[in-house]
């Protein structure tokens, strides 16, 4: 059994612009809309990225576990690990978002939102996306061989059971929360100062 995801159907369309919404609204109600509130991660004085994005990895990753496990979803869909190109885009994308203030998700959401340097920001987007798309015969034959894994995952490569990696994950990410609610206080604490990360 899968959802009706295909964007060749109609239903599938419209779930996907259904999902979008939701998701973007998700994102405004975050407040991850905010130029200064993704700034400020980068600034270490406002973590509402960094719990945002560890909420999102534990109830997604577990959602699709338990999805997999339930008949939902059908196979897993794993990318080829290229580390020199993971760690080349990833330094890019780190060093994009710093100077943009956004990811390519919340800066689509702030457009929506009338944030007229996230629209300047989302063209260098497309140019990048241009770029890399006329490179990329370049790319494949020169980066992404470089320390090519294949399609591994953490349990594969490691050894280690799936479980016991979620349970890692799970682990860290409750100790990064705790962690963070001491250094900026209880959300009722914080009710009262609400310039606390400015």
């Amino acid at each position: 059994m899968n959802f009706p995801l295909s964007t060749s159907s109609a239903t599938g369309l419209l779930l996907a612009g259904v999902f979008g919404l939701v998701f973007g609204t998700l994102l405004e109600k975050g407040r991850v809309t905010d130029y200064n509130v993704i700034v400020n991660l980068f600034r270490f004085r406002d973590f509402t990225v960094l719990k945002i994005m560890l909420t999102a990895i534990l109830v997604g990753g577990i959602g699709v576990a338990v999805m997999m496990r339930g008949g939902i979803l059908e196979g897993w869909h794993i990318k080829e690990m290229n580390t020199l190109g993971v760690i080349l885009g990833g330094g890019l994308f780190g060093v994009g978002m710093v100077l943009y203030g956004y990811c390519p998700g919340t800066g689509v959401a702030a457009i929506a939102t009338g944030s007229i340097h996230a629209l300047v920001g989302f063209l260098g987007m497309v140019v990048g996306g241009v770029l890399y798309a006329v490179t990329f015969g370049w790319v494949k034959s020169a980066i992404l061989p470089v320390g090519a894994a294949g399609k591994t995952r953490l349990s594969d490569a490691t050894g280690i059971p799936e479980f016991a990696w979620w349970i890692v994950l799970v682990a860290v990410s409750l100790f990064v929360f705790r962690m963070l609610r001491k250094k900026t206080g209880s959300p009722a604490e914080r009710a009262g100062n609400l310039n606390s990360f400015e």
